[in-house]
């Protein structure tokens, strides 16, 4: 086979815009008006802690990243710090998580395309499913071009409602004064109390997830310590511009009361603002936020299945690469996984579909919480590894760390709680007992192989170059 060349790696472009457009998924476009409606005027508060937690699992990830770049990530930090049946557990469920997400998305997707195209939703689905499963098959240039794209009109999206709602606001529309009432009015900033903030975190903190991501793709750009470390340090603006400042522009243009779970919020506001298709433009940009779900979510599975497999915990043939360095294998396993979800969308959407949804709901939180307990473990042997100083480092080590990981905790119990999403919290945690469960076992077979299961299997590094083909 032969070795790709330097012009199949992402540039430094692909990676910044996949990091700036990562974490905007299609879940602030439609599920901020549930978050309305249920915080009141503040919810741009919501969104603000939410961002402060994940600002601070990307810190750390960010620290593990640029001092060990890896295809495999999160997954391979959780292996060296915590064992090998946390970067298998872990590997194994954020390949399921996104196998599942692809098929949500796909079938959200399909609903958008039915205001023009008139097909059937599955038809629908499994098309923009087959479409990105090319683009990905193509090369990681390839992925990495088409995400600069739609990572680009997210943001263009974003940029341009914001600077719409500061002039509506602000009263430079013709005809239109200066007016925030809306934060205020009907029952003030926080109509049902200041503990709405962070009951409503959950709900939230699934819709920034694919921040993460952009550790997974940097490995296999050209240089992947410089491309995390910058991705790591503008996290905090990203979250800032786009959730907390669009959500306070949001709020205080539309009012609480008129807000809807499964209505966008912001075309609201492009209603009340008078922009002309305000809705059809909005509709376009949620597609295009689909497609780049789709499209990440197919490149992350497949590099979790990869690792896996160089591990020999996941079929050999996952290994396979096509002459542009592409883990063909690995996309189409995991565009089957997406097949079956919009499968069960369409014949057991209330039976399958929904069970596969809830069981996948907090894998994220169950995810993040591994990211911070590997972090606290590897920062002694990550700064041995770099005297110098580490390229990226955790503020306020090890108390940022551990108030991270409790507030997970505390989301978590909060969905066990709470009766909507106390059936994820149970289904998640089934999900991640199956998967450490059956570690064991792999770790018997292998050992009866002849081979060892542990963290000097193969380097942590090592998938880096290989799915270079270097």
């Amino acid at each position: 086979m032969s070795r790709p060349s330097s012009s199949h790696h992402l540039r430094d472009r692909h990676v910044t815009m996949i990091a700036m457009g990562g974490i905007i998924g299609a879940g602030l476009f439609m599920g901020s008006g549930a978050v309305l409606a249920q915080v009141g005027p503040g919810s741009f508060l919501t969104y603000a802690v939410t961002g402060v937690l994940i600002l601070f699992v990307m810190r750390m990830l960010g620290e593990m990243a640029a001092a060990r770049p890896s295809v495999g990530s999160f997954t391979e930090y959780a292996r060296s710090a915590l064992g090998g049946w946390a970067g298998f557990t872990m590997a194994w469920l954020y390949w399921y998580f996104w196998v599942v997400i692809v098929g949500f998305e796909a079938v959200a997707g399909a609903e958008l395309l039915q205001r023009w195209v008139d097909l059937p939703k599955w038809v629908l689905a499994l098309a923009l499913i087959l479409l990105m499963t090319a683009t990905n098959l193509r090369s990681t240039r390839s992925y990495g071009e088409f995400e600069y794209w739609f990572a680009g009109i997210k943001v263009l999206a974003i940029i341009l409602f914001i600077g719409l709602g500061l002039a509506y606001v602000a009263g430079l529309f013709p005809g239109k004064g200066a007016d925030i009432s809306h934060l205020y009015a009907d029952g003030g900033l926080l109509p049902h109390g200041g503990g709405v903030v962070f009951t409503a975190v959950a709900a939230v903190v699934l819709s920034m997830v694919g921040a993460e991501i952009v550790t997974v793709a940097a490995a296999e750009s050209k240089t992947p310590q410089r491309s995390i470390t910058k991705a790591t340090n503008t996290v905090l603006m990203r979250i800032s511009v786009f959730y907390v400042g669009s959500m306070l522009l949001v709020a205080a243009i539309v009012p609480w009361t008129t807000a809807k779970a499964g209505q966008s919020p912001y075309v609201s506001a492009l209603d009340i603002m008078g922009i002309p298709y305000g809705g059809d433009i909005m509709n376009i940009v949620v597609l295009f936020a689909v497609l780049s779900c789709l499209n990440s979510g197919l490149f992350t599975a497949s590099r979790m299945l990869f690792v896996l497999a160089r591990r020999n915990e996941a079929p050999q043939r996952m290994l396979k690469r096509n002459d542009r360095g592409v883990p063909m294998w690995a996309i189409l396993a995991s565009t089957l996984g997406g097949y079956v979800c919009v499968g069960a969308a369409y014949l057991s959407p209330d039976g399958i579909f929904s069970f596969l949804l809830n069981s996948s709901g907090a894998v994220v939180l169950i995810i993040y919480l591994l990211i911070c307990l590997s972090q606290l473990k590897l920062r002694p042997v990550l700064a041995r590894e770099h005297p110098g100083g580490l390229p990226v480092k955790m503020w306020a080590h090890p108390i940022l760390p551990i108030v991270t990981a409790a507030g997970i905790v505390a989301i978590l119990a909060g969905m066990a709680i709470d009766e909507d999403t106390r059936s994820q919290v149970a289904l998640s945690v089934v999900a991640f007992a199956i998967c450490a469960g059956i570690y064991p076992v792999v770790r018997m077979v292998k050992r009866r192989a002849g081979e060892r299961m542990n963290t000097t299997d193969q380097s942590v590094d090592d998938a880096v170059p290989a799915i270079r083909g270097e």
